[in-house]
């Protein structure tokens, strides 16, 4: 949804093409770079830094990402619960205008004759022929938008007016945390099971709406629109374009904050990785681009009914999921039926994500305290998720929505293409990157040099090239966020890169502390650019002559330059 919805503000192909190559180019080489890392040690993001010490703080920093995202989640959870519940009768609450609404709702727009001067409403009653030039058509709001703001929002006028509790969504995120903590109770054990469904039942949905979708008028001018008839490519000279690309890419598949590293921990030592990672990201991408042609062939119509360019019809933001795909679902006949499973299907979706989020923090924590915890991972779970649900409170005020895009804006976005940055940095740079393959190859085998050759120039050139070049690109063209027409106050703003500086502040704090610790002895502050002791395969049978118990400290830095000279 998120994909698409950028794909209607960028122009599609204009989306697209970088899009790809954010993929290709960042993409698969880090999900490889992470999921390598995560099977090799069997540690969560702080431990897997043992192999560069003096960068630790990156690890910490990644699960304050996963709490600041697991809130973020948590909300998109509760939306899609209520839209959900709320789709369970006929007509579709936002099929028309009703009580809740305002005078500027209206299915279709108003067009008013300006006959000598005077507004005229009822024209077309009087038999009065009115000519084009004298029509004035005046700007109207959808039931679907009022519905989104007026009753499922409650929405305010600004971050300023925080409003009280709205409580339907409330309980709908108490449900979302309670879901979250039963399947997780048990850790990936239980979570498995449910990602099972989880995981496969977009799927069906997808290509049920997408049957639906084809057989509709319409459906082929949103289609169009969809794979680049009315692209634009110059807005391929802009920063911000490039920039979404790349977020949108982290984003789906969890790259630089945790979660890939985090769930490969789990995999087998012998498990092909590289196989997995091709195939889990190109499935991932492909699938986006699958589900725009269900969403798009729909959008179609919609636009046919109203009798609207279709880019016109979608909204910036959330509006796609909650605005125009609900009002397009409720033009169908059994609006009800289809409406519930695109929202079961959002449901879904975002459950997988806040599995991966919480995943990543429980695991840390078991990980930094396996004596105390390891036999209390339920507890861990249930804990985590009252908190995640208590600091999601604010975002179901009637301000919420504000708080939801500060940290979409600021969190999910920037600080993703640092931490990237700074994970390519330590362990591709820092620890080597010949000591790093022939890591993986413990995993998977020899391979030849050029199998090697594309992903050395990924990691050491193209990927921290690329990512480099967006952040200060985007940085330089900076606008401040909005939600629609509303202005952030200058506090939230504040607020928004304080956000930037709490996740990242971990990194040259805990490094820092580890130079101080070595209490001026060069020798110890020059280690801590060297793997740890304890950085080695979890299982003794793994480990081998390179990180047996006699030679686990014995490859230095001086080892390490010696063969990247050889590369």
């Amino acid at each position: 949804i998120f994909m698409n919805n950028k794909l209607k503000n960028l122009c599609s192909c204009a989306f697209l093409i970088p899009y790809l190559l954010m993929l290709v180019l960042c993409g698969i080489p880090l999900f490889f770079l992470e999921s390598a890392i995560g099977q090799f040690c069997s540690q969560g993001p702080i431990n897997m830094w043992r192999a560069v010490p003096v960068l630790q703080g990156v690890g910490l920093s990644m699960v304050m990402v996963n709490a600041l995202v697991s809130i973020y989640y948590n909300v998109i959870i509760a939306y899609s619960l209520y839209y959900m519940f709320a789709s369970m009768q006929f007509p579709l609450p936002w099929s028309s205008c009703s009580s809740w609404a305002d005078r500027k709702c209206s299915s279709l727009p108003k067009v008013y004759c300006n006959v000598s001067g005077v507004l005229m409403t009822n024209w077309t009653q009087e038999n009065i022929t009115c000519p084009s030039s004298n029509k004035i058509t005046v700007s109207v709001e959808s039931p679907s938008e009022q519905y989104w703001d007026h009753v499922a929002l409650q929405r305010s006028s600004g971050l300023d007016e925080t409003g009280p509790v709205v409580w339907h969504l409330a309980l709908c995120l108490l449900l979302s945390s309670i879901i979250v903590a039963a399947a997780l109770i048990r850790g990936i054990k239980s979570s498995g099971k449910v990602v099972y469904f989880t995981a496969t039942f977009p799927y069906v949905v997808i290509l049920i709406l997408l049957i639906r979708g084809v057989t509709l008028e319409g459906a082929r001018d949103g289609i169009d629109f969809y794979i680049g008839s009315q692209s634009n490519l110059t807005k391929l000279t802009e920063g911000q374009v490039w920039k979404d690309a790349a977020t949108q890419t982290f984003f789906s598949l969890s790259i630089a904050w945790g979660g890939v590293p985090t769930l490969a921990s789990y995999s087998n030592f012998h498990n092909n990785m590289f196989l997995d990672s091709v195939i889990v990201t190109v499935i991932n991408d492909g699938t986006s681009v699958f589900a725009g042609f269900a969403i798009f062939s729909i959008l179609g119509h919609m636009a046919h009914v109203y009798g609207k360019p279709i880019g016109n019809v979608v909204k910036e933001g959330f509006g796609l999921a909650f605005i125009a795909y609900p009002d397009a679902l409720a033009k169908l006949p059994i609006s009800p039926l289809w409406s519930i499973l695109f929202f079961f299907m959002l449901l879904t979706v975002g459950l997988d994500s806040q599995f991966a989020a919480i995943e990543v923090i429980t695991t840390c924590l078991l990980d930094a305290f396996p004596n105390i915890l390891k036999s209390k991972r339920a507890v861990v779970t249930i804990l985590t998720c009252i908190i995640v649900f208590l600091l999601g409170l604010p975002c179901v005020t009637r301000a919420g929505i504000y708080w939801v895009t500060l940290i979409d804006q600021f969190v999910a976005s920037w600080v993703m293409l640092i931490l990237a940055l700074m994970e390519i940095i330590g362990f591709c740079y820092i620890y080597g990157v010949n000591r790093f393959i022939k890591d993986i190859e413990m995993m998977i085998g020899k391979k030849s040099f050029c199998f090697w050759l594309w992903w050395r120039a990924c990691w050491l050139f193209l990927t921290p090239c690329i990512i480099a070049v967006i952040l200060v690109w985007s940085l330089v063209i900076f606008v401040p966020p909005t939600y629609g027409k509303v202005q952030y106050p200058a506090w939230g703003l504040a607020l928004g890169w304080s956000m930037v500086a709490f996740v990242l502040i971990w990194i040259p704090v805990i490094a820092f502390y580890k130079v101080i610790k070595a209490k001026g002895n060069f020798c110890k502050v020059i280690s801590l650019c060297s793997p740890s002791e304890e950085w080695h395969p979890y299982l003794d049978i793994h480990r081998g002559e390179r990180y047996s118990k006699n030679t686990a400290a014995e490859e230095t830095v001086s080892d390490n330059k010696t063969e990247d000279k050889k590369m």
